[in-house]
């Protein structure tokens, strides 16, 4: 039976590299040079993690070279000198100039942003080539702010089911909670507490419970072909690591700002100490804004790298066009997209991990405090 199962996969995978070779001999009659494919997938895998202002789920050239997108528009949302708002199909993909309220405006093909220009869709470069056309105020509902809407209806949807389903069934779970509950419990019992400690936990538990679950699944999304980069958008972490900011900044305690304006504590005179907080508080302040950045750029930098690495691994495929680039483009790119699963896990693990460790700095307590001077005393 093995030997069956084992028979069918290999001509599977034989039939194909088959089918892949007879598209790759096609292709080359349709591609000049390996330059020109490069350059190609290149501006495709840059395209894939960017954020647009429609949502495209795929795309094709057809007999006489006009390239198609498959998917539907998103609505514009624009302030200058009043409010504009238009559907992004008006726009066709920067090709066309969209006139609303006495204004004209154009999508730059190349950074997709929208800037104001004149009738004709003028713009105005720069010496680096920048466009240098006035950037209206975009509060689009884009690619990325539509898959944040899903996933947070998505979120409310499960875990409003799961709370029903404690209170139907006396604290016991059923259907798709069961898969979520150790899950739940993990994050309280070896994050949260661990972490924050048992008196202080509970106040930050929600927080924490949305942001892993809320970055696990847009991280998940993102590993479809539907070019969903979300958590590879630094505008996207970053409000994430401001919150994080704020919650441990505004819920710290007088010992967590007392640790970091008088580290030293009641050990050591102040005339010993003040030489030494001339370096040392400017260090703690800084730390204050380090921890959120270093948040902020871990999951943007680790979700931008693996699209980009998944992205040119398949374009090999299309680059080189033969029998060794089919399979090993393929091998290398379904390994890699196994290893995203467990980054996309990893991340979101690591971003609540983190956010919890800062949480538990800010509820520190006197005892902890006094605790902390004696071994500085000790020391």
């Amino acid at each position: 039976m093995q030997k069956n199962h084992l028979t069918a996969l290999f001509f599977t995978v034989f039939v194909c590299f088959s089918a892949l070779n007879l598209w790759a001999s096609d292709s080359k009659k349709k591609s000049d040079t390996p330059e020109d494919r490069k350059s190609e997938v290149s501006a495709y895998v840059k395209h894939h993690n960017l954020d647009t202002h429609d949502f495209g789920l795929f795309s094709y050239t057809d007999d006489q070279g006009h390239h198609h997108s498959v998917g539907f528009p998103l609505p514009v949302i624009l302030w200058s000198d009043g409010l504009h708002v238009f559907s992004s199909s008006a726009l066709h993909h920067g090709e066309s100039v969209v006139a609303s309220n006495g204004k004209f405006f154009k999508l730059d093909s190349h950074t997709y942003k929208i800037y104001e220009t004149d009738a004709e869709g003028t713009f105005t470069y720069d010496d680096q080539h920048h466009v240098t056309n006035v950037a209206p105020l975009d509060f689009s509902i884009t690619k990325s702010v539509f898959m944040i809407m899903v996933v947070s209806i998505l979120l409310f949807w499960i875990f409003s089911s799961l709370a029903k389903s404690y209170a139907q069934n006396r604290s016991i779970p059923k259907g798709v909670g069961r898969f979520f509950e150790p899950i739940v419990l993990y994050i309280r019992d070896d994050i949260a507490i661990p972490n924050i400690g048992e008196e202080k936990y509970q106040k930050y538990m929600p927080y924490l419970l949305t942001v892993f679950f809320f970055i696990w699944f847009l991280n998940l999304f993102g590993l479809t072909p539907l070019g969903i980069n979300v958590t590879g958008n630094i505008a996207v972490t970053t409000a994430l690591a401001i919150i994080t900011f704020l919650l441990t900044n505004l819920t710290g305690t007088k010992d967590y700002w007392k640790h970091i304006f008088d580290p030293l504590g009641h050990g050591m005179p102040w005339a010993a100490k003040i030489p030494l907080y001339i370096i040392l508080i400017p260090i703690e302040v800084l730390g204050i804004f380090i921890k959120p950045f270093s948040l902020l750029i871990r999951l943007y930098a680790n979700m931008q790298a693996g699209h980009i690495v998944l992205g040119s691994l398949i374009g090999l495929i299309y680059i080189f066009q033969n029998w060794i680039a089919g399979p090993l483009g393929f091998g290398l790119s379904f390994a890699i997209s196994l290893i995203e699963l467990l980054v996309a896990l990893l991340q979101a693990y690591i971003f609540t991990m983190l956010s919890a460790l800062y949480f538990g700095f800010a509820s520190e307590s006197h005892d902890h405090a006094v605790e902390h001077d004696g071994e500085v005393q000790h020391l």
